[in-house]
């Protein structure tokens, strides 16, 4: 139970700081699972089966706000549901060894990535975006193989293509949504399926789940009113930090066994 309120604590925070910039849930969620020993394979479905309560939840608030395109959510979301079942069938088939630390490094990657958004801070360009296809896609894979990826692997495209930073993030938090659906039903698939061996003790981590979903639920539909009066580049900054520190130490436990 005591898992329940740490992660409800994470899902809450890091729902307000992905509401804010568009990127953090995943990531931060993967990250502090990793930390509890969590297998790889594991975290991903755990973190996949949370975003999708707290994705219908600011999916609707996004939507309900109108800061959504319609067009090109569609055709993100059907790219990213490919590359999310794709990177869900491969992450079942590799041994959790092998994973652990390639895991950790793609998030401590996107830790520093936030942090290069953080330090730079520079306003978007005009530049329409033409390539929702092959975005959706790299986002979906990516989400999938390292629990976390698709915020700063998509909203910072489009933020960077000229989409305003409200459109952009209204957009790729609606298709991560389906994404998130799409990628759930694989890693529960490839359970039934017999294909996912090491999801044995997938079940001991519910409480830390379920924390994930109802802070993140909680928090969803107040994201953007909250952070408004909060300093979204300081919270980049806390972020980035936090995700880049809980990676190092995942690489210091791989290699000192």
């Amino acid at each position: 139970m005591e898992d329940f309120w740490v992660f409800f604590a994470v899902g809450f925070l890091a729902q307000l700081v992905d509401g804010a910039m568009g990127m953090a849930y995943g990531v931060v969620s993967a990250s502090m699972l990793m930390t509890f020993g969590v297998p790889p394979a594991n975290v991903s479905a755990s973190v996949h089966a949370a975003k999708v309560f707290t994705g219908a939840a600011s999916a609707t608030s996004h939507t309900l706000a109108r800061n959504v395109d319609k067009g090109l959510m569609v055709r993100l979301a059907i790219a990213g549901v490919v590359g999310g079942v794709v990177g869900a069938y491969v992450l079942t088939g590799i041994d959790a060894s092998v994973m652990r630390p390639v895991m950790a490094a793609w998030l401590g990657l996107m830790g520093l990535f936030i942090l290069w958004r953080a330090w730079r801070a520079a306003p978007p360009r005009t530049v329409p975006f033409k390539a929702p296809l092959p975005l959706g896609f790299v986002g979906g894979l990516m989400d999938a193989l390292g629990g976390g990826g698709w915020g700063p692997t998509v909203t910072s495209t489009l933020i960077g293509a000229g989409s305003s930073p409200r459109h952009a993030i209204g957009t790729a938090n609606t298709a991560e949504f389906f994404v998130a659906v799409a990628t759930s039903i694989a890693f529960l698939t490839a359970l039934l399926t017999g294909r996912w061996e090491q999801a044995d003790d997938l079940l001991s981590h519910a409480w830390a789940v379920g924390g994930l979903i109802a802070g993140g639920v909680l928090a969803a539909p107040f994201a953007s009113l909250i952070t408004r009066f909060l300093p979204v580049r300081g919270m980049m900054w806390a972020v980035g930090v936090l995700v880049v520190a809980l990676c190092g130490y995942q690489f210091w436990r791989v290699f000192t066994g």
